[in-house]
């Protein structure tokens, strides 16, 4: 896989929430990217453009895609959840500690597209 593409209504908004995350995004026109460090490629794209050119686009809210960010310590997790929130995002679910070894929690973008903060638990 090259890259994955997301489709955004206020491409502004969205790029202050992806930066709350750590991904800087351009500030160029109506399609941007970035890369990630193992290369792949995330691009949004406004429903605009996309209507440019598909003018029978459906469109949608959220749950299209979901995105995880990995943390570096479960105290991470917590930080950003709270750094999210505090930036007036909507939380989905308060950060915990997942049964299957990880600290957990989940954001919604802008768009309402599901984004997953986690970091492995530390052993006692």
């Amino acid at each position: 896989m090259d890259a994955i593409g997301i489709v955004v209504e206020d491409l502004e908004r969205t790029r202050a929430f992806y930066a709350l995350l750590g991904m800087e995004l351009p500030v160029d026109g109506p399609h941007v990217e970035a890369v990630l460090p193992g290369g792949l490629r995330v691009m949004f794209d406004s429903a605009s453009l996309i209507r440019e050119f598909d003018p029978n686009w459906p469109g949608g809210v959220g749950r299209t895609i979901g995105l995880a960010f990995l943390c570096e310590s479960p105290t991470e997790v917590d930080e950003v959840y709270a750094r999210v929130i505090a930036a007036g995002h909507r939380g989905h679910k308060e950060p915990w500690d997942a049964f299957w070894g990880q600290r957990y929690a989940t954001v919604l973008d802008p768009d309402g597209h599901s984004i997953d903060l986690f970091a492995p638990l530390l052993s006692s």
